[in-house]
């Protein structure tokens, strides 16, 4: 017996730049696409420009917006923050990484999800400080083999 797969581009949000959904759901497993802090008008969070073009990027607004799509991109499959079971989170600079930690710790603890924090070269836009991706367990469905 095959298990159901759906996909999901979820309405409000940034559309994603490719041909993926912002979130998947395999059996009792919820995956999360790569997530950033991106706005439905392609606006950034966290990222502004004054009126000579000079860019303030802020890593703490911005992984405050990540984890604030993660949670509606959960929403979306009857999944919450709680349900998150691994984090992935790519950083641009290392050197953002307390910021980052401390936002982070508001809404995760040591009984959270597993979690893995490398440095990347670039992301898909240049104002993009951090992107995450995640896997969740939707509570409402029980255990597969494939699961436990």
């Amino acid at each position: 017996m095959r298990e159901t797969v759906t996909a999901r581009i979820v309405a409000g949000k940034a559309t994603p730049r490719g041909r993926f959904p912002h979130v998947k759901v395999a059996g009792g497993l919820v995956f999360v696409s790569g997530t950033s802090s991106r706005r439905p008008d392609n606006t950034i969070a966290g990222a502004e420009a004054d009126e000579l073009g000079a860019t303030r990027l802020d890593i703490a607004v911005q992984t405050e917006a990540v984890i604030a799509n993660i949670r509606d991109n959960l929403h979306e499959v009857g999944a919450d923050l709680t349900d998150l079971v691994q984090i992935t989170a790519y950083l641009v600079d290392m050197n953002d990484f307390a910021a980052y930690n401390e936002v982070y710790a508001r809404h995760f603890d040591e009984n959270g999800p597993t979690r893995t924090t490398v440095a990347v070269h670039q992301l898909p836009h240049p104002h993009l400080r951090i992107e995450m991706q995640a896997v969740a367990i939707r509570p409402d469905e029980p255990p597969t083999a494939a699961t436990r």
